[in-house]
C-alpha cells in the first residue's frame, strides 16, 4: 500500500461486508422497537427510553451505540440519544419512512430464507420454500401476522416509487386503466390524481379488495374507481385501455410470469398497452447494487427475478406483447408493451 494512504486492508474492508448483516440486523431491531418514533421530539437518555420501549435500558444502550455508529443517532454527554434525518426514516409517520421494510428483512422468516442462498444457487430451487417448507405465499397465509408486516412494508417501498413514476410518465392518454395487483390502491390513487381525465380499476385478490381504497378516498378519486376482486392468473378486467403491473412480474418465474402477462393483454382495448412498473437490472453491474440484491431477494424468497431490458423484451414477446419502450422513472421504470 503506498504510503499515506488512505484505503483499508482487504482484510477489514471484506469484513466490513461479511459482517453487513449484523448492522442490518441492528436497524431492524431499532426500527421493531420504536425508538426512532420515542425520539421524534428530541434527545432523551437512554433509561427514559427504555421505559417508552419496555426494553432493558443497558442492552438497549449497546443497540443504540451501534446505531449511532452507523448514522441512525447522535449520542451525546450522560448516555443522551438525538434521532438524525437518516434515523428519522424509522420513524411511522415518516413520508419517507421504511419503517416496517426494516422490520420485515429482520424478521426469522426473511432471515432463515436468507441462510438458504448457497443451495438455492445450487439447485436453482427457492430458498424460502426449501428452508420454511412451503412457498411464501401459503407461509403468509398461515402467518397473518408476518403477512401484516411484509404488507406494510411494501405499501412503504411502494410510496417511495410512485411518486418519480407519475412524474416521469403519461398516464392521462388513457381512458380506462387497471391496477392489477395494486394492493390498497396508492399507486392508482396517483394516478388518477394526475389524470383526471382517467378512470381506474384497482384488482386484487378477495382479501386484499376487503381492506383496500383508503388511498383513493384520501385523494378524492374514489368516484373515479372502481374496485374488483380476482387473480390475476385467472383473468383481467376487460375494457382496459392500460394494464398496470407495478412490482408484480419479478415476484415469478417466466412461465407464471407469462400467464399473468397473457391475461393483461387479453383485458386491452384496441391500441392498449400493458405497463409494467420494475426496476430494470442493469446489463452490467454499476456502483449501487440495490437491483442485484434485489434479484438474490426473489430467488431467495418467492423464486421470481429482476429482469434486464432484453430478458423483458423476450418475455414480453412470449406472451404476445411487443415492448415499445422503457421510460425510467427514478428506482422503478415504466416498461411499456402493446399488442404484438
Amino acid at each position: 500500500m503506498p504510503s499515506g494512504s488512505t484505503e483499508l486492508p482487504l482484510s477489514v474492508r471484506v469484513l466490513q461486508i461479511i459482517t453487513a448483516g449484523w448492522l442490518a440486523q441492528a436497524v431492524s431491531a431499532t426500527a421493531e422497537l420504536g425508538v426512532a418514533d420515542v425520539l421524534a421530539e428530541g434527545p432523551r437518555p437512554v433509561a427514559e427510553i427504555a421505559e417508552a420501549t419496555d426494553t432493558h435500558a443497558p442492552s438497549l444502550h449497546r443497540l443504540l451505540r451501534a446505531s449511532a455508529d452507523i448514522g441512525l443517532f447522535t449520542e451525546h454527554d450522560g448516555k443522551v440519544f438525538e434521532l438524525t434525518e437518516l434515523g428519522g426514516t424509522l420513524r411511522a409517520d415518516s413520508p419517507s419512512s421504511l419503517r416496517n421494510f426494516a422490520i420485515w428483512t429482520g424478521l426469522p422468516a426473511e432471515r432463515h430464507a436468507w441462510a438458504g442462498l448457497a443451495d438455492a444457487v445450487r439447485t436453482g430451487r427457492t430458498a424460502f420454500t426449501e428452508v420454511l417448507g412451503k412457498p411464501v405465499w401459503d407461509y403468509f397465509h398461515d402467518h397473518p401476522d408476518v403477512l401484516g408486516v411484509f404488507d406494510r412494508a411494501m405499501t412503504e417501498a411502494s410510496r417511495q416509487i410512485i411518486a418519480p413514476v407519475v412524474a416521469a410518465y403519461d398516464f392521462g392518454r388513457f381512458g380506462t386503466v387497471v391496477d392489477a395487483g395494486g394492493g390498497r390502491g396508492a399507486l392508482l390513487a396517483a394516478v388518477l390524481a394526475s389524470a383526471p381525465g382517467t378512470r381506474g380499476v384497482l384488482y386484487d385478490r378477495p382479501e386484499v379488495i376487503a381492506g383496500a381504497g383508503a388511498p383513493l378516498r384520501d385523494a378524492g378519486v374514489d368516484d373515479r374507481a372502481e374496485l374488483v376482486p380476482g387473480d390475476f392468473f385467472d383473468s383481467v378486467p376487460a375494457g382496459a385501455d392500460a394494464v398496470i403491473l407495478s412490482n408484480i412480474i419479478h415476484d415469478w418465474d417466466d412461465e407464471q410470469s407469462r400467464r399473468i402477462l397473457v391475461n393483461a393483454r387479453d383485458a386491452l382495448t384496441d391500441g392498449g398497452h400493458v405497463l409494467l412498473v420494475e426496476a430494470v437490472l442493469p446489463d452490467r453491474p454499476r456502483p449501487s447494487p440495490t437491483v442485484s440484491l434485489m434479484d438474490l431477494d426473489m430467488l431467495v424468497v418467492a423464486g421470481g427475478r429482476q429482469r434486464t431490458a432484453a430478458e423483458f423484451e423476450t418475455l414480453l414477446a412470449d406472451s404476445g406483447l411487443k415492448l415499445s419502450r422503457i421510460v425510467p422513472g427514478g428506482h422503478c421504470s415504466v416498461v411499456e408493451a402493446v399488442r404484438a
